[in-house]
């Protein structure tokens, strides 16, 4: 998820849950609480971040809400809920035209970007218009 909004921040827009749902959707819901994202087949843009997820529950931690106040983690990216709701993957059709439009450009780019290299390069502009080959859009 960070490599994607990495990317899609790039390319001046805010990250869309729409548009990170065109290309990724939610595996493997059942009684677990992890849940995780795959890419869609035909429009995967990131590759792995790594071949591996054993052990991975060790790295992570979980952020809920209290009851008291619902609203702490507004704008947290990531947080539990009471119920999980998954949405599937969108199509093209689904979206606004301003979410159709970046869609469009991200799959455009005929490439899938190494998770690792977008995460490494987060904070360098330079290093990312170098690694991304094309100059950012804002």
């Amino acid at each position: 998820m960070r490599a994607f909004s990495i990317l899609y921040n790039y390319f001046g827009h805010p990250p869309s849950v729409d548009v990170f749902l065109h290309f990724f959707e939610a595996k493997n819901l059942g009684k677990n609480l992890w849940v995780s994202f795959s890419g869609v087949t035909r429009r995967v843009i990131l590759s792995l971040f790594q071949s591996s997820y054993k052990g991975f529950k060790r790295k992570f931690f979980r952020v809920c809400c209290s009851e008291q106040d619902r609203t702490a983690l507004d704008g947290f990216p990531l947080y539990l809920v009471g119920e999980l709701t998954l949405k599937k993957a969108k199509t093209l059709d689904k979206h606004s035209s301003a979410d159709r439009e970046v869609c469009q450009v991200l799959a455009g780019l005929g490439m899938i970007f190494s998770t690792v290299d977008l995460i490494k390069h987060e904070y360098s502009l330079t290093g990312l218009a170098g690694y991304i080959g094309i100059e950012p859009c804002f």
